[in-house]
């Protein structure tokens, strides 16, 4: 850090990176490329019915072209996601969209299926895109703009899908079908070129070496748990290989998760996960997910079951995937319509009234879906509220996390919306078949589509629930604009150590311009190192606080260097006094704990030749501090309340309430609080 002058830039609003022009044309680039890697996952739904004839297998064995795109989709977005933070968002893009090129050649030229299988792994890697576009965005547009192109790219995981439908449908039945495998792959050769001369590399980058024991340990308990919920109508819910499978990939989470908490750079923050905007935009985006996959598959349902059902409508697979289109078009239609609500009024908005839309319309369909034009009605609605919903969710994320953090965060949204999906698809699966009997001619009853329909409402109630505390919240702080504008793509690195120079994990790190406005934030790893983003080599307010620390405070003149000078934590915050005997002679070798309400000691400490103690402050709470002479059997204990401050507590022991001897002294007193 070498002294400068203090200044500022105006480019782009605090906390967002902003410097390039042409932001349309990064914009389509982009959102077209979400929509090529989501379109290929369902291009190859219509052919599941013809292809066991096609390549000479079982109806089960097919199934698996699809478990296994869902599988490698969720293994690899937060992978490529946290690589993405670290190596470079447009390399992990076009390291991607390779990716799907060659697993399109390979599925272009096979009829094996074990080819076929590893063609659909490759191309299903292709869903981690979208989380790292959505990054990219932050970095290279100008903050007004991201909104915008955050909603659209959210929407291409839903666009291409719905799109997917009727056009692999028709690509099956006009030419041979191995297009419906290579033609993903061609367009994604398209978009490399488009993207190496559009889209600039982010300096925004992450230090630290990648968790691949993480990575490794996330992707088999992924595995596991998908193959579970994607197989077990067809294994069996209880059977023992899915129950099984299920439970192993339970532990493997279980030993994810705190291996997460040890490491330095691990694979997911989990403490940054935990914050509570981030627990809740991850939830709604599972319920999201759910509702959102539901309204695809009960309408479709609903759309091709035969009219001697007494509720269907009788459509062929073709017609009944064009009806459905609109839908598809509509989340590119109303993702204006959210980019403008979510940079007016802020991304809790957004997702209150879509997720409000999506529960009144729901339910509002399981009395009005007996005419086609009802059940395309009911399908537009319900996917004008998700659209909102789901196209803010990132934003809100990105607000919420590190600069240095956006692909992962989004990764790991991306990665729960999949699972609501997949949830979505078992749940249907397994309520139709319970209801499927030879009195139904081989299709569920309307009160299955009633029970789906009720499922989907509830979720989306669940997520009105869950936005409306920090909608609240917003409305109560306002929406004040900071008067500095910084452009946030300047990463620098430093660490946090106490006066002995031992880290200190867990420390939150918040920089700031000259002027006070907010830039980033991060928090130390276990190692004590961190990096944040910063208005480049300019002046830089950082604020360092930590569990059991006094706060302290930092200006740095930053340079061209990215590497700061350790900030020192010298100040420990402490739980202190003087313990003395019942005649008020200080009391040497006496024990002091601290013990929580609820049970079970937090620390203790034998006070010194002078009688006093000092004991590590402890998280803000109200616990029991307890003296006791080993010797005399004296004790006193006294309420403590702690609020983030040293506290100096006194305490004179009494005498106990029994005597020396063991006999009984009269009733026993209560140690005085």
């Amino acid at each position: 850090m070498i002294p400068s002058a203090d200044q500022h830039t105006d480019e782009a609003a605090p906390g967002t990176p902003t410097r390039r022009v042409g932001g349309g044309f990064v914009i389509a680039v982009l959102a077209l490329c979400g929509t090529i890697v989501s379109l290929q996952q369902t291009m190859v739904l219509p052919l599941l019915p013809d292809l066991p004839d096609l390549i000479g297998t079982s109806t089960s064995n097919a199934s698996w072209m699809i478990t296994a795109t869902l599988i490698a989709g969720a293994v690899a977005t937060p992978v490529i996601s946290r690589m993405a933070d670290m190596y470079g968002k447009r390399r992990m893009i076009l390291l991607t969209l390779a990716i799907v090129a060659v697993g399109a050649l390979i599925g272009g030229v096979s009829t094996a299926l074990p080819l076929l299988i590893l063609a659909r792994v490759l191309q299903g890697i292709g869903t981690a895109l979208v989380p790292v576009g959505i990054a990219t965005m932050r970095d290279e547009l100008d903050p007004d703009k991201v909104p915008l192109a955050v909603a659209l790219m959210s929407a291409t995981l839903a666009i291409g899908a719905g799109v997917g439908l009727p056009l692999g449908g028709y690509l099956a039945e006009a030419f041979d079908w191995h297009v419906v495998l290579w033609l993903p792959g061609l367009l994604a050769l398209l978009m490399i070129a488009l993207v190496l001369r559009t889209v600039s590399e982010s300096p925004v980058r992450t230090a630290g070496a990648f968790d691949f024991r993480g990575a490794i340990l996330l992707s088999l308990a992924l595995v596991l748990l998908l193959l579970a919920v994607s197989k077990g109508a067809d294994w069996g819910w209880t059977d023992a290989s899915t129950l099984g499978t299920f439970a192993t990939g339970l532990v493997l989470l279980a030993v994810f998760v705190p291996l997460e908490l040890r490491i330095p750079n691990p694979l997911v923050d989990i403490r940054t996960a935990a914050q509570p905007v981030v627990v809740s935009a991850n939830t709604i985006s599972v319920l999201m997910g759910f509702g959102m996959f539901l309204n695809m598959l009960v309408s479709t349902q609903l759309l091709q079951t035969p009219t001697d059902t007494g509720y269907g409508l009788g459509l062929d697979a073709l017609h009944a995937g064009l009806w459905m289109a609109p839908s598809a078009v509509a989340f590119g239609v109303l993702a204006p319509v959210s980019g403008w609500v979510t940079r007016r009024f802020g991304p809790e908005l957004a997702i209150g009234i879509g997720s409000a839309i999506m529960f009144v319309s729901y339910l509002a369909r399981i009395p009005f879906s007996d005419s086609v034009a009802l059940v395309v009605i009911g399908t537009l609605v319900v996917t004008a509220g998700t659209a909102l919903a789901y196209s803010a969710l990132p934003t809100l994320i990105m607000r919420s996390v590190p600069v240095t953090e956006t692909a992962a965060a989004n990764g790991l949204n991306t990665l729960l919306r999949s699972v609501g999906t997949s949830t979505a698809s078992a749940v249907t699966a397994a309520v139709f078949a319970a209801t499927i009997t030879s009195g139904t001619g081989g299709y569920p009853t309307f009160g299955a589509m009633t029970l789906m329909f009720v499922l989907a409402g509830v979720a989306a109630g669940i997520s009105t629930v869950l936005i409306l505390p920090f909608l609240r919240r917003r409305a109560a702080d306002g929406d004040d604009q900071p008067t500095e504008r910084l452009t946030v793509d300047h990463v620098v690195h430093g660490r946090v150590v106490d006066g002995r120079g031992e880290e200190v994990p867990g420390a939150i790190v918040t920089v700031m311009g000259g002027r006070g406005s907010h830039v980033d934030w991060a928090r130390t790893d276990s190692a004590g190192d961190f990096s944040v983003a910063t208005g480049g080599p300019i002046r830089h307010l950082f604020v360092v606080s930590a569990q059991g620390w006094s706060p302290v405070s930092f200006y740095a003149d930053l340079n061209d260097d990215r590497r700061l000078a350790p900030f020192v934590m010298r100040d420990r915050l402490t739980v202190r006094g003087l313990i003395t005997d019942p005649q008020a002679v200080p009391a040497v070798d006496v024990s002091v704990v601290i013990t929580k309400r609820t049970g079970g000691a937090l620390s203790w400490v034998r006070t010194d030749d002078a009688g006093r103690y000092t004991l590590p402050l402890p998280r803000e709470g109200v616990y029991d501090l307890t003296a006791v002479d080993r010797g005399t059997q004296a004790t006193r204990s006294q309420i403590l309340t702690i609020g983030g401050r040293s506290v100096e507590v006194d305490l004179q022991l009494e005498e106990p309430a029994l005597s020396p001897t063991g006999a009984d002294a009269g009733p026993p007193r209560q140690a005085s609080r």
